[in-house]
């Protein structure tokens, strides 16, 4: 059968079933070679491997348990929160996968005399163990279970024993290391020294305050201080007053001495007049009538009355004659030692003995005040160092207590440690697993499937590769040149074996003959048959 194919003509280029299954004829023989390499291994991989386990366990990280905050004060705050953060989660998890908690995991367990695949004579204990935990590592899946305080750790090995065996090592050694991590041992042996060593200084500071009190002014220095303070202000405000009235009393002995000496030492005492009384005593009884009468005729008339004025006359004589009276009687005097001047004199004796005494008050009282001074200044040093003994035997007694307290609290936290009573707790304990996980009908299923996809990749790869011209379409394709005729026809292909030599047997596959035979793409050369 011929057929004519012109470039002018409109043709859909497409790919159908028929065109894959001529591939799939054309390439039988890689199709066959690449699935059978593919499914026997999958075969011989499903017969020959080890199955493999899986065993389980979960932690749960919780907030039970209160540990106070080691610091220097009394009062130690404590972490109060409930709830645990991802945060802490995370490093819990991080914390499992630690090579410290591997490392002791392998060396418990034996995982690093167990040789790996890749191992090539007998590594040394070092290197061994680091390529175990290595492993270790690469079959352990730590994940953090959402919306919870969980950890899932999945171990897988061949061996289901080990695989418990493992996790129960790993809860273990983890458990230890948190514990280890969140609270150093030691704490407790560490307060009991210091607290040791403060109370034998407390016992010391103590002596000393005792030994101190024994002296002189050693008990309550400074309260003694304060009421020699109080002693010495009164004495030198009595100091001062006694000067003041010293300088008083000077002032009081001048100006006595200086009044002594202006008054006479006698005075006269008494003085007596002799005169005519009953003429005296008429005179004024006269000059009393002339007033009232004046003081009468004042109420009738006015002063430039001349009955008036002629009153004032006549009273203006009285008077005169009363005045030559008293002059004219004759007077006796009668003189005594002078008061004053004695009293003065008194006073000035007085005066110059209470000098003489403020003098002397004055004295004893400067030495009280000297004297008060310096035991103020005694006391004062002395009050020092009571302070500072004081103050020594506070700190020192704080740092006992503190360290009391301290050391009580890192025996509650040891024996909570001994006791298991943690924050972190295995929910669930590993088993030994009884079934695989993997079964060798999957991986025959999967080597069947691969060995499908792949064979079909590869005959569909290399009949791309082809630069044969295999139908007229593509001669048409590639040289553009009108194909006048295709002439089927069936060639006989020998078959052959492994070694590339002829088996015997005969194959029939299809050609193309007709006015392009033998053309290349890669050539461009056109031959005819």
């Amino acid at each position: 059968m011929s057929e004519i194919f012109s470039p002018n003509e409109s043709r859909v280029l497409s790919i159908s079933m028929k065109d894959v299954v001529a591939i799939g004829f054309r390439r039988k023989r890689i199709i066959v070679v690449t699935f059978s390499a593919i499914f026997l291994g999958a075969l011989l991989v499903g017969i020959f491997s080890p199955s493999t386990y899986q065993a389980h366990t979960k932690l749960l990280v919780k907030r039970e348990r209160m540990d106070p905050v080691i610091t220097p004060g009394q009062d130690a705050p404590v972490v109060m929160h409930d709830d645990v953060t991802e945060e802490e989660l995370n490093s819990e998890v991080e914390l499992l996968e630690s090579d410290d908690v591997l490392r002791q995991v392998v060396a418990a367990t034996g995982l690093s005399a167990k040789p790996s695949w890749f191992s090539f004579g007998k590594p040394n204990n070092e290197a061994g163990i680091a390529k175990a935990t290595q492993r270790l590592r690469s079959s352990l899946v730590v994940d953090a279970v959402k919306k919870s305080n969980l950890i899932s750790v999945t171990y897988s090995s061949s061996d289901a024993q080990l695989c418990a065996k493992v996790l129960n090592k790993l809860n273990e050694t983890y458990i230890e290391k948190n514990t280890d991590v969140h609270r150093p041992h030691g704490q407790y042996k560490f307060f009991d020294q210091q607290a040791e060593r403060y109370k034998v200084e407390l016992e010391q500071s103590e002596q000393q305050l005792k030994q101190f009190a024994a002296q002189p002014g050693g008990v309550s220095p400074l309260l003694a201080r304060d009421n020699t303070l109080q002693k010495l202000s009164e004495f030198s405000a009595t100091l001062d007053q006694t000067r003041a009235e010293m300088a008083a009393t000077e002032e009081k002995i001048r100006n006595l001495h200086k009044q002594e000496g202006s008054l006479p030492m006698r005075i006269t005492t008494q003085t007596r007049e002799v005169d005519d009384a009953a003429l005296l005593q008429q005179y004024k009884s006269t000059l009393m009538n002339l007033e009232l009468k004046r003081t009468e005729l004042l109420t009738k008339y006015q002063a430039t009355y001349p009955l008036v004025q002629e009153v004032d006359k006549q009273i203006a004589d009285t008077k005169i004659q009363i005045a030559a009276e008293e002059k004219a009687p004759v007077r006796e005097n009668t003189t005594d030692v002078n008061p004053t001047n004695q009293y003065v004199s008194t006073e000035l004796a007085k005066a110059e003995a209470d000098y003489s005494g403020l003098q002397a008050r004055a004295a004893a009282t400067a030495t009280i005040v000297s004297m008060y001074r310096k035991q103020a200044e005694d006391l004062e040093q002395k009050g020092i160092v009571h302070g500072d003994l004081l103050r020594t035997q506070k700190t020192v007694e704080d740092n006992y207590l503190l360290y009391l307290k301290k050391r009580e609290e890192a025996r509650m936290s040891d024996a909570l440690d001994q006791r298991g009573i943690l924050n972190v707790i295995v929910a669930e304990q590993p088993v030994p697993p009884v079934l695989p996980t993997g079964s060798p009908w999957m991986t025959l299923v999967l080597g069947f499937v691969l060995a499908v996809i792949l064979s079909a990749g590869a005959a569909l790869a290399v009949d791309y590769l082809d630069p044969s011209f295999r139908t007229p379409a593509e001669v048409l394709d590639e040289l553009n040149i009108p194909v006048l005729a295709a002439v089927p026809h069936y060639r006989v292909a020998q078959g052959t074996n492994g070694d590339g030599h002829s088996d015997g047997s005969e194959s029939y596959e299809p050609a193309w003959a007709g006015a392009v035979v033998g053309a290349r793409k890669s050539s461009g050369t056109i031959g005819e048959r």
